[in-house]
């Protein structure tokens, strides 16, 4: 068959690219920015844009000789052009309304678990089942509940791995007893290949849940031993110590901490009694327990890396920007007598004093804002390695006495620079 999938660079819309090329059918990738020798391989790819291809007409040049779709696309936050509604119900609903049109008849939609009275995510989605279901195709809704997977994670699975792999202690928001459902990536894409092959029936709501409903704590807890850290200690935040964080993240944040993970912590998020029974009834296939996952793929010591970087990424990021936009406040406010004492051994002329400490102060803040806004982070970095290396070597070669002087200006550069190049390597989102 040869199948569109839509958001096919997300994290569950690659497993379900590399499940069904394994299944032996032809993908067509519809992305925002098309890779053709990207993450996908050389798997063909074409633009669509979930926040603004919001008619028919965009969606029907796309589909000639598609036999089925796969609409993997979503948001967990609403930044710019991304709004929810747009994303997980306009731009869809005119996809969907294009195959009935177009002759498309398998439609595979990829949704949510969960109450739509309580996030504008899970509400937009289910708008978006809503119009397919109202639609005479061969589709299918499939709304998973937490998605996991031991060989990779993105998004809020990263969070909850990161939370897995707290230092010191394992901490709980809130007391730990919400109830999820866990399903491993792969077995959900499998399933949704299933269906995508006509191996189930059309026209219904599936929600795919894994066996094991347990607790955040014991889903946690699972996920630290298996990255091998120990629990000495567990500590339950409350969520109204969490909430201004999430809070803080819907607005200056792009990550998936955010008000919907917020409200989905204090819900849980498992299916109706017997889910997963009937999931394996109408596929005929089952997924597996979490427990039986994690025990067949080991971690390594990059899942590790991963997990302990996820949160400290972040820090290392705005403590950075704090450095730069103090420095550019205080060389603002610095007198350029004192300015021009500090250089006088550099033997720069006094009349090029204020000229070099106001741009220079200038360029501090204009770096350190951009990386507090999250705006060109690799740039901002780059430029900010270029102005350590020049004030180092520069400094270094006019007044080599600076690398004496007792409380390291000069030297603590060089950790710096190596912190700069960290937080350049560290920008990939996927």
């Amino acid at each position: 068959m040869r199948v569109l999938v839509t958001g096919a660079y997300g994290f569950i819309g690659a497993h379900i690219v590399s499940e069904l090329v394994t299944a032996g059918h032809e993908v067509i990738a519809a992305v925002r920015h098309p890779q053709p020798a990207g993450r996908l391989g050389q798997l063909p790819a074409i633009v669509c844009d979930m926040a603004s291809d919001t008619r028919v007409e965009d969606w029907l040049p796309r589909l000639p000789g598609i036999d089925a779709v796969v609409n993997a696309a979503g948001i967990l936050r609403e930044s710019g052009r991304n709004r929810f509604d747009t994303v997980h119900r306009d731009s869809p609903c005119a996809l969907f309304r294009a195959c009935e049109q177009a002759g498309v008849r398998r439609v595979v939609q990829v949704s949510a678990l969960g109450d739509p009275r309580d996030t504008a995510f899970i509400r937009s989605k289910h708008e978006g089942d809503h119009c397919l279901s109202s639609l005479t195709l061969d589709w299918v809704v499939v709304r998973p509940s937490v998605v996991y997977s031991a060989t990779g994670s993105y998004g809020g699975t990263s969070l909850l791995r990161a939370l897995a792999a707290t230092p010191l202690a394992l901490f709980l928001p809130g007391d730990g007893r919400q109830r999820l459902q866990p399903i491993d990536a792969g077995d959900l894409c499998r399933l949704i290949v299933r269906l995508v092959e006509g191996k189930g029936g059309p026209r219904q709501v599936l929600e795919a849940v894994g066996p094991e409903s347990m607790t955040l704590e014991q889903y946690l807890q699972a996920f630290r031993q298996w990255l091998g850290i120990p629990t000495r200690l567990t500590v339950r935040v409350p969520l109204f110590l969490i909430r201004p964080l999430a809070w803080l993240g819907e607005r200056f944040g792009r990550g998936p901490l955010g008000m919907t993970m917020y409200r989905m912590l204090q819900r849980g998020n498992t299916g109706q009694p017997g889910a997963h029974r009937r999931l394996a009834e109408v596929t005929g296939f089952a997924p597996r327990a979490m427990t039986t996952v994690l025990q067949t793929h080991p971690s390594h010591v990059q899942d590790r890396w991963h997990a302990r970087l996820y949160l400290l990424r972040p820090l290392l990021r705005l403590s950075l920007a704090f450095l730069w936009i103090a420095s550019g406040v205080v060389g603002l406010w610095l007198p350029v007598a004192e300015a021009a004492r500090w250089l006088e051994p550099a033997g720069i002329p006094v009349s090029a004093v204020p000229v070099l400490l106001y741009a220079t102060s200038a360029l501090d803040l204009a770096v350190g804002l951009a990386l507090l806004l999250r705006w060109q982070v690799r740039l901002a970095g780059v430029v900010m390695l270029a102005m350590l290396l020049a004030y180092t070597l520069t400094l270094g070669w006019l007044v080599p006495s600076l690398w004496l002087e007792p409380f390291g200006g000069l030297i603590k550069n060089i950790p710096l620079m190596v912190a700069v190049l960290a937080l350049i390597a560290l920008e990939d989102q996927r």
